[in-house]
């Protein structure tokens, strides 16, 4: 695994990384969208630099697609590391409420300053994170109104715009943004299986493969469950690929595969957690 190559970074990417340091000086806090199925490959490596040492909040979004069970192992992690990170699914709203707190908790010593000065102080926020992470979905439940669009698929957020969250927070969208180069294969693999890299500059059918081989390895039951195949030990992946096109009917004249149709299924089901909850990285494992 690991050898479709995938790499993406646009020119209007180029753009946001000026965007973001030319306004990072105006903000307080940074709230960084990672998705929680690939947490380690949804964090951008360049927030390190273009963020520079300003405070932070995570928020793993997606969390009701990914694995109950390793969700608690990034909770852990996260909280041996002493950094605030919050689960959410904010299309449901669950965990969107402890937002705004958790910000007020962070920056509380600044807030006091101004509060013993007799000032009420505008908490300004900036919104991070690569494309397709949720970051959409989030401002729309921050605020209870569409303030942003949110669509499946990466590239929606076209510009940066102040959006109104409390009487005295307000946050900055940025579009999401990708980094030039990605070092290791397999971050490139899990950003788009999760849709953070376009479709259209992918391979879906050699993409399909990878993901048909990280379920035989990680969640079995879960692939023979949602396609009525059985697998067996050492069972190639193009193998169960063409076992699944033959229990969907996905077949062409003379009976060969529709490969390109199974693929569009496998990945779709994938990003709307029909096959399951499925967490393609843990604390303890490599990306």
């Amino acid at each position: 695994m690991g050898n479709l190559q995938i790499q993406w970074y646009p020119g209007h990417m180029t753009k946001t990384r000026r965007y973001i340091e030319k306004n990072i000086g105006l903000v307080d806090l940074v709230i960084e969208v990672a998705d929680a199925r690939v947490v380690k490959s949804s964090q951008n490596p360049d927030f390190d630099r273009l963020l520079g040492n300003k405070k932070r909040l995570t928020v793993l979004t997606k969390k009701d697609l990914a694995d109950e069970s390793v969700n608690k192992k990034w909770e852990a992690y996260f909280k041996e590391k002493g950094r605030t990170v919050l689960f959410l699914n904010s299309t449901a709203g669950q965990g969107v409420s402890d937002v705004i707190p958790a910000v007020r908790k962070i920056l509380k010593e600044s807030l006091d300053r101004a509060a013993a000065k007799g000032m009420t102080k505008t908490i300004r926020l900036m919104i991070c994170g690569v494309p397709n992470s949720g970051k959409s979905t989030l401002i729309n439940a921050l605020c209870h109104r569409k303030a942003a669009e949110a669509q499946d698929r990466p590239g929606v957020t076209r510009g940066g715009q102040w959006v109104t969250l409390q009487k005295d927070v307000e946050l900055l969208d940025t579009p999401g943004i990708l980094w030039n180069k990605f070092e290791d294969p397999q971050v490139g693999i899990h950003l788009a299986l999760t849709g953070a890299v376009k479709d259209d500059v992918v391979d879906k059918e050699s993409l399909a493969l990878e993901l048909i081989e990280i379920l035989q390895g990680k969640y079995p039951e879960a692939l023979e469950a949602r396609y009525k195949i059985e697998l067996y030990p050492g069972e190639p992946p193009l193998e169960v690929y063409e076992d699944i096109c033959r229990k969907r009917g996905f077949l062409l004249r003379g009976n060969d595969f529709d490969y390109t149709r199974c693929a569009a299924v496998l990945l779709d089901e994938f990003r709307g957690g029909k096959i399951g909850r499925i967490s393609l990285e843990e604390p303890d494992a490599g990306v």
